[in-house]
């Protein structure tokens, strides 16, 4: 039996630790080993699920939250690879969500640390922020500065978020509300996101005619902001929290039958809403009935059925499962039935299709070395299935993939799965970008 964290001074204080019962859950099998990111490139046991489990346990026990022990906390992508190779059901996501929370709480990082969290997460979770930066991107990469600033020894943390950021185009508006065309089948909030809305408004627009031409009447209130994943799945619990709270508040009184998410990470976090505000009184039963209404568009859209003719596409695609959309929410058939469902499309699967790409929401910021290791294996695997193009369902797995196939010699269109349907239904030869 574990002690008391607090009364030994041990690694976590008596705000919801690492579960003791959850951690026993673990039997130490090894089958997640081979599917970890970070095992695979290091072979090193504490950054594997299990060596963190291991950790946790130790921390539980009195062991105290160094450098060390926070390090290999720090390099797990929270990819959660290991929860579908798992055979005992350990519930690793709730075992470093915790962790991560108490790492946030009681573990101090470096100037350089701080400064950097405290830029990302006081621009990427705010749409309007990125909107306020996003003309000055653009003249930055048009005018020719980028081709310099790209020759300077930046920080890696910069230089990743400079190669990372994508080619941007005027943005595509998206309206409030859109009917449905034809019969309709159902009404629908739709979730507009963060650096989904700002970079890649093309994806949602798509989306939202996509849903139209299936019959649904698609809501997308303007004002809404961000989920909070990227700081749920960081340990910043108090801004989680403030965030789902806001977004609840602005879809639960649109009397829709589900809410849309085409943003892996963020349809994940949302649909672990009760879970989340599961201490905040007067909430949990609102979180709870808010993610029963969560889905990924492609699990909607094939719950649904399809009213909307498709019409042909001449291409090869290779499809990537985004980590939170395949291993996080297990829904990996749904897309490649839509993506099967297409004429004269061909779809090919890329080898090694359960390792990360290396994106992980903010992962390739704070971790720049490692992510680029992963992304340039992603894109090898990719390059090798000779593909026209990539078909995947996040933002963040966009714009890795992209910088790693580029870097290596072997760029490609990318696309979100929604594109292509949108592209069919509409009897284009390509999708929009």
């Amino acid at each position: 039996m574990a002690s008391d964290p607090v009364a030994d001074g041990g690694a976590f204080d008596a705000h919801h630790p690492p579960s003791q019962a959850l951690i026993d859950d673990c039997v130490h099998c090894g089958f997640c080993l081979p599917t970890c990111p970070t095992y695979l490139l290091w072979g090193e046991e504490m950054d594997s699920p299990r060596g963190r489990i291991y950790l946790m346990n130790a921390g539980l026990d009195g062991e105290p939250l160094d450098d060390t022990m926070v390090r290999h906390f720090d390099q797990c992508l929270g990819c959660m690879a290991c929860l579908t190779a798992c055979p005992s059901g350990v519930q690793y996501d709730r075992l470093i969500e915790a962790t991560r929370s108490q790492v946030e709480r009681r573990h101090p990082r470096t100037r350089r640390q701080r400064a950097l969290r405290t830029l990302v997460f006081n621009l990427f979770p705010y749409p309007r922020r990125l909107r306020a930066v996003r003309p000055l991107l653009r003249t930055y990469q048009r005018s020719g500065v980028q081709r310099l600033v790209r020759r300077l020894n930046l920080p890696p943390a910069m230089a990743s978020m400079e190669r990372l950021l994508p080619p941007l185009t005027p943005p595509v508006p998206v309206a409030e509300h859109r009917p449905a065309e034809g019969e309709q089948r159902a009404r629908v909030g739709m979730l507009l996101g963060c650096v989904q809305r700002e970079f890649f408004s093309a994806v949602n627009a798509a989306t939202m005619r996509v849903l139209a031409a299936e019959g649904c009447e698609v809501v997308a209130p303007s004002l809404q902001g961000c989920c909070g994943a990227l700081s749920l799945h960081m340990g910043r619990e108090t801004e989680a929290i403030a965030f789902a709270k806001r977004l609840i508040e602005t879809f639960e009184s649109l009397a829709v039958d589900a809410i849309i998410v085409n943003a892996a990470g963020c349809g994940s976090s949302m649909k672990d809403y009760g879970w989340v505000l599961r201490d905040e009184p007067g909430w949990a039963e609102r979180a709870a009935a808010f993610s029963s209404k969560v889905r990924d568009v492609t699990e909607w859209l094939v719950d649904l059925g399809p009213a909307a003719p498709r019409n042909p596409l001449q291409l090869s695609i290779a499809y990537h499962d985004a980590c939170h959309l395949g291993h996080a929410q297990r829904v990996r058939e749904q897309p490649r039935q839509l993506l099967r469902d297409i004429p004269d499309l061909q779809l090919r699967e890329i080898a090694e299709a359960e390792i990360c790409c290396g994106s992980a929401g903010v992962y390739n910021l704070l971790q720049p070395e490692t992510a680029r290791e992963l992304g340039a294996r992603k894109a090898v695997n990719v390059a090798a299935t000779g593909a026209e193009a990539l078909v995947t369902a996040n933002p963040g797995c966009l714009m890795q993939i992209a910088t790693a196939l580029e870097e290596q010699g072997t760029p490609m269109p990318l696309w979100h799965t929604v594109q292509l349907l949108d592209a069919s239904i509409r009897g284009v030869p390509r999708p929009e970008r």
